[in-house]
């Protein structure tokens, strides 16, 4: 029997799928790309760290703190912080919470769904009358509003189901970096394969969540309930934040006559892999808080790099903003070879025609990213 061999792709991106189906990145590999992804991810890392602690501090020892004043300081107040917090001289923990609501009300994985069961509402229940006994304010809010505490207790879940994430996400860039410095990393292919072999080591770590209440612990995602790294929050980290996102306040209208906001949220595209550097560097707009502490880790290779460039450092924190789309279309490599129904450089036609399908239907959502921009 004569199998007809697969035909050139007619899709807009097909020079993408062919790349993928070739065993190599979304990102052309070059010296420049290289650095750039490196040195981003090596700044990127160690930011993720500082995110990943405190929103885990905040899940497990702010639950259910209406009014948590502190909850940027990890238990560690002082006046000297609280000062360089108003100075702006510090991490920008708001940026890690605007992730955590976007993945939180995108939902979707069974992380989702586990939050909705009545089991985690029993969990739920269990915890919150062991907080508010003997606490008459609050326990007369929670009997007038009976899902405001609820809502809150799904929220910090999602605190914890982020922080844990990041947690292994930073590990991994992190180590990615001493690879590089030690010789081992020398191609975006090296760095890809890096991520990909992290997300595969990882991906059945189960995700789960308990806070300790008056010397009694109370399990809100016990291990029983099957959630994993790589499906429940890997998965919906990357559809929530580098492709859905929200619409970043003051460039686009929120008026439901201007219709410049899709009524099906299925189909935002103001993620990671879509935003326009420029915007992103302004005051303002959500990702600029992240670029603006990336800026503080960058590794002196990446900072000679950015000073060769005619405006030297400054556009910097756009010049961090490209190279922060780079290193993301790296790990979107590294999720779509993971996701494949087969090896992507599988040799056998129906497999090299299930994968085909499926890249074609990734690809209809990168026709408006900025996959051309990085590769120009």
């Amino acid at each position: 029997m004569v199998t007809t061999p697969l035909q050139p792709s007619k899709h807009p991106l097909a020079k993408y799928i062919h790349r993928l189906e070739s065993g190599k990145a979304l990102l052309k590999n070059s010296p420049d790309n290289l650095i750039e992804v490196v040195g981003i991810l090596k700044s990127y890392g160690v930011v993720l760290d500082r995110y990943s602690i405190n929103l885990n501090y905040i899940a497990e020892n702010q639950f259910l703190v209406l009014f948590p004043f502190f909850k940027y300081f990890d238990g560690q107040f002082s006046w000297n912080k609280l000062f360089r917090h108003w100075w702006h001289d510090r991490i920008n923990y708001e940026y890690a919470e605007y992730c955590m609501r976007g993945m939180l009300w995108h939902g979707g994985g069974k992380l989702d769904d586990y939050l909705d069961s009545p089991e985690f509402n029993r969990y739920c229940q269990d915890a919150i009358a062991a907080k508010i006994k003997g606490n008459l304010l609050v326990s007369s809010l929670n009997g007038l509003f009976p899902e405001f505490l609820p809502e809150q207790v799904k929220m910090l879940a999602y605190y914890s189901a982020l922080g844990q994430f990041w947690r292994v996400m930073s590990d991994m860039f992190l180590s990615l970096s001493d690879r590089y410095d030690n010789g081992e990393i020398e191609s975006i292919s090296d760095v890809v394969k890096h991520i990909l072999d992290g997300l595969v080591e990882s991906a059945n770590k189960p995700i789960t969540y308990a806070v300790e209440i008056k010397g009694k612990t109370y399990q809100l995602i016990p291990e029983s309930a099957g959630l994993t790294f790589l499906m429940d929050t890997a998965v919906p980290y990357v559809e929530a934040v580098f492709f859905r996102g929200t619409p970043f306040l003051g460039t686009i209208s929120y008026n439901a006559q201007a219709n410049q906001i899709p009524s099906d949220q299925g189909s935002f595209n103001y993620g990671a892999l879509y935003a326009d550097p420029l915007p992103v560097g302004s005051a303002g707009i959500p990702p600029t808080l992240l670029m603006q502490d990336m800026r503080h880790f960058i590794p002196d290779y990446l900072h000679e790099f950015y000073r060769q460039t005619p405006r030297q450092e400054d556009d910097l924190l756009v010049k961090i903003c490209i190279s922060f789309q780079k290193s993301m279309y790296c790990v979107t490599t590294a999720a779509l070879q993971g996701l494949a129904p087969y090896p992507l450089t599988t040799e056998n036609p129906k497999e090299k025609l299930a994968n085909r399908q499926y890249l074609e239907q990734w690809m209809n959502r990168f026709t408006t990213s900025r996959i051309l921009d990085v590769n120009s």
